[in-house]
């Protein structure tokens, strides 16, 4: 099953959405720091309302760290962006994929993009909209994922 990363998260109340969709759909969440809040923050815990115990959650200290687990366990890095190449309907999902999102204010390091095995957009119809909401975009980069790995029968 995919993995969902969040790469810098700023914002306590989009990881924490995050964080509910994680547990209601099994999946496993990282946490790369540092981070724009503390684990332990009421705005975050709220959000995840009282699921948190249903999250298999990893934080990683740094960069470095997450790397090294991801080598650990393989798989491919799937970049959402806007600066991605593919759309992500389009894109063919796999069981072992990394979805990796950036922070709400910068999107994913560059060095981060560079090392992905594939950088995916989300389409938008108005032009003057920069992005969507991370917890969104979250949402719907792995509801297709799931779609495509026939994750979505119960």
């Amino acid at each position: 099953m995919p993995q969902l990363v969040l790469v810098h998260p700023q914002i306590p109340p989009n990881t924490g959405n995050i964080a509910r969709t994680c547990a209601a759909t099994g999946t496993e969440l990282h946490l790369v720091a540092p981070l724009g809040f503390e684990i332990s923050d009421r705005y975050l815990k709220r959000a995840g309302l009282d699921y948190w115990q249903y999250v298999n959650l990893h934080y990683h200290e740094s960069l470095d760290s997450f790397k090294n687990y991801y080598l650990e366990r393989g798989g491919r890095w799937v970049g959402f962006s806007v600066k991605g190449e593919s759309n992500y309907i389009e894109y063919q999902f796999q069981a072992d994929d990394w979805l990796l999102f950036g922070s709400e204010t910068t999107g994913l390091p560059p060095a981060v993009l560079s090392a992905c095995h594939a950088r995916v957009y989300i389409p938008m119809a108005q032009t003057g909209v920069r992005s969507l909401n991370l917890s969104v975009s979250v949402a719907v980069g792995l509801f297709e994922a799931r779609r495509q790995l026939g994750y979505l029968r119960v």
